[in-house]
């Protein structure tokens, strides 16, 4: 198939050249479909002319609109990441919060004179028999 080393070299540099090219492309598409800036017309033309002269629809893709793709990939990671804390919050104290801060609120109520002494007891100790509960191993 290769007649010495150097059509080898030259098979391999095609292979990363259209390797690389592809993935540019991805890299467009990706932004390209990411951008809200940009309607569906405006997104149909750009993908069509992707598709009909890549090489040169890439080019103009870059020159015209590449300064932003930093900027829509960076908000569109800080979006994935706002929602994936909010996810993590709700699973995670989905009865209301910790332990403490059940006793802290309800210690305010006690000094606010909302509760008595008693009512605060028992507070206290529901919000601590739950805590023993959600920590005991499971048999």
């Amino acid at each position: 198939m290769f007649d010495d080393n150097g059509s080898f070299l030259l098979a391999m540099f095609e292979f990363f050249i259209f390797f690389a090219w592809f993935m540019c492309l991805f890299w467009v598409f990706g932004d390209l479909f990411r951008s809200k800036d940009l309607g569906g017309v405006a997104k149909t033309f750009w993908t069509l002319f992707l598709i009909f002269l890549p090489i040169l629809g890439m080019l103009v893709y870059l020159i015209a609109r590449g300064g932003g793709m930093t900027e829509r990939a960076l908000a569109a990671q800080a979006e994935a990441v706002r929602r994936q804390d909010a996810y993590i919050r709700s699973v995670a104290a989905p009865g209301g919060g910790s332990v403490t801060d059940e006793i802290a609120s309800a210690k305010e109520l006690l000094d606010s004179g909302a509760i008595s002494a008693t009512e605060f007891e028992s507070l206290k100790a529901s919000a601590l028999a739950k805590a023993k509960n959600t920590t005991a191993p499971v048999a």
